[in-house]
């Protein structure tokens, strides 16, 4: 059954009893021949679109979108947090750019602890000495010299124009900035930024930024030194010392970004593309995808009790394999071959029963002899099979709310992304042990799951999110959505998700995500604690290429949009 066309889609949340007004919500996808960009802003999508237009390729593009988000999606695009990007080159070669941010030299251990052992509560996530040292200026520059087209100065113009000029906020961002100032006051610079000399924004209003210009204006002209040194490195060190912050003028000169080789997973004759770890999101994608293989995903039916209990067993033993075995690569021995092995997929589901739900207090991390929420996402697809999946996060949204003073710019508070104690769940739940320990240089654990998803050379999927510890499995469903459930983009990125990692034991749901008889029947197998979910599960900008088309999807869960041409 192909539950792809609107008349299925019909068909079968009606068979689920669920009010048929939420597919009023799912847009059709935008369609488009030569280029496609899906991001948070319709802003910064048409300023992708406009440098495809001018020449440039998908990873001029994707670089233009980043700065562009920077300017007008403050909450999580960024030049003071880091991220991820997953490249498809036009030959079908993919690279991955890792672009996380680093502990400072000054970082140890316990430096979140009190003298008896004690989390102290906020400081890795609401003070300067929360931050980690920024990636993402150093990676956007780095992946535009190795594989784009135009030169630096023409894909930062849109964002520096942005934000000299200013742009008319819409009624989302006026809401967040009012919401967040209540956080902000007692930081200046902050709400010099957000703020009408202290009072709200209003939608309509023009918001100008006239410090990220020259901010901007630096990278421009000197390229990573314009920020990693000189007046920019400057202004951010200053800024630490305003109380407790660590980051050096030395941690930001040695900041590198680095490629990787891309983890590789195979599911149904599709081929899975995804970010080595620190981030998490490629190996647990590619796992848990190994776990459903075996089974008629297509038979049991979206929103199935039989699909939803059989995902979420396979979530269950994935993310206790996140907690014992990720970390950064260079700092830890992490087993990538054994966790992305379809055999070792199989012996971790080797106890799973169809009719009964697991205890997640007895599923431990899998063994074997010695031999890891306010983030964003946006794809970009140029029309000769260049692709880019990119996730850039600062932690929280805002990040530690506290702009670089003269420099316009937001602080991340990344460093609770590391195990600050272990077994001590982050702000997102996760667990960690020693792998995520916090070490100086090291880079911290991260659940963003940029994709890229191919099929006998030919480019299928380009997908990922933003949403914490939530990013992982919303990635799953908008690939499985896509390919066993074959919908087309819309659907398999607007219908209701749900989520279960392992700790806490619970399954959090968005609402008509399963009916009252599927409630009863995951009841009946034994789990508990099924939680109607208090925020929407993840942003999933992506793009689907189908029959020649490029079709472009914004999250219809939160304002933002997709262009093409």
């Amino acid at each position: 059954m192909n539950i792809g066309s609107t008349f299925m889609r019909l068909l079968v949340l009606s068979l689920l009893f669920q009010p048929l007004s939420l597919l009023a919500a799912i847009p059709d996808p935008v369609v488009g021949e030569h280029g496609m960009v899906a991001s948070r802003s319709m802003i910064a999508s048409q300023v992708g679109v406009d440098i495809m237009k001018q020449g440039g390729n998908a990873i001029d593009a994707a670089v233009a979108v980043g700065f562009a988000l920077a300017v007008t999606y403050p909450s999580a695009g960024n030049l003071g947090g880091g991220g991820f990007m997953v490249v498809r080159l036009e030959d079908g070669k993919v690279v991955t750019l890792d672009f996380r941010e680093t502990a400072p030299a000054a970082a140890s251990r316990d430096m979140y602890l009190d003298e008896h052992g004690d989390v102290i509560k906020g400081q890795s996530t609401k003070t300067r000495k929360a931050s980690g040292v920024p990636g993402t200026v150093d990676g956007l520059l780095r992946v535009l010299e190795k594989h784009g087209t135009l030169s630096r100065q023409q894909v930062l113009a849109p964002a520096i124009k942005l934000a000299r000029e200013g742009f008319v906020l819409n009624r989302d961002l006026a809401g967040q900035f009012k919401n967040q100032l209540r956080f902000m006051k007692d930081y200046p610079a902050s709400m010099k930024s957000f703020s009408k000399n202290g009072e709200p924004y209003q939608a309509g209003d023009l918001w100008k930024q006239p410090d990220l210009a020259k901010t901007l204006e630096r990278i421009s002209k000197k390229g990573s030194d314009g920020f990693y040194k000189g007046e920019t490195a400057k202004l951010l060190v200053s800024e630490m010392k305003r109380g407790l912050g660590l980051i050096s003028k030395k941690d930001l000169a040695k900041y590198e970004s680095k490629w990787r080789d891309p983890i590789k997973g195979t599911y149904r004759g599709y081929d899975i593309w995804g970010m080595a770890p620190p981030s998490s999101g490629g190996v647990l994608v590619v796992q848990m995808l190994n776990m459903l293989e075996p089974h008629d995903v297509r038979a049991m039916g979206w929103g199935s009790a039989a699909l939803i209990h059989l995902m979420i067993e396979a979530e269950r033993r994935a993310y206790a394999d996140r907690a014992e075995h990720l970390g950064d690569l260079d700092f830890v021995e992490v087993p990538l071959a054994k966790l992305t092995d379809k055999e070792y997929a199989q012996e971790r589901m080797g106890d799973y029963s169809a009719d009964k739900a697991s205890d997640s207090e007895k599923i431990g991390a899998g063994s074997w002899p010695l031999e890891s929420r306010e983030t964003t996402h946006y794809s970009v697809v140029d029309g000769k099979g260049n692709a880019v999946a990119c996730t850039t996060t600062l932690n929280w949204g805002y990040g530690n709310k506290i702009v670089v003073e003269g420099a316009g710019f937001l602080l991340n508070n990344e460093m609770d992304d590391f195990s600050v104690k272990a077994n001590v769940p982050n702000t997102y739940g996760l667990l960690g042990r020693v792998a995520n320990e916090i070490q100086p240089g090291k880079r911290m654990l991260s659940s963003m799951s940029p994709t890229i998803v191919s099929r006998d050379d030919e480019l299928v999927l380009v997908t990922g999110s933003p949403g914490g510890s939530t990013i992982i499995t919303t990635v799953l469903q908008v690939v499985v959505n896509t390919i066993d459930h074959e919908m087309d983009i819309n659907d398999a990125v607007g219908l209701p998700r749900f989520h279960h990692q392992w700790k806490p034991n619970r399954i959090i749901f968005e609402p008509f995500a399963y009916s009252p008889d599927t409630r009863k029947l995951l009841e009946q197998r034994g789990h508990v604690d099924l939680m109607k979910s208090r925020w929407r599960l993840g942003d999933a900008n992506s793009i689907l290429v189908k029959d020649g088309e490029l079709r472009g999807m914004s999250d219809p869960r939160n304002a933002g949009g997709a262009a093409g041409y």
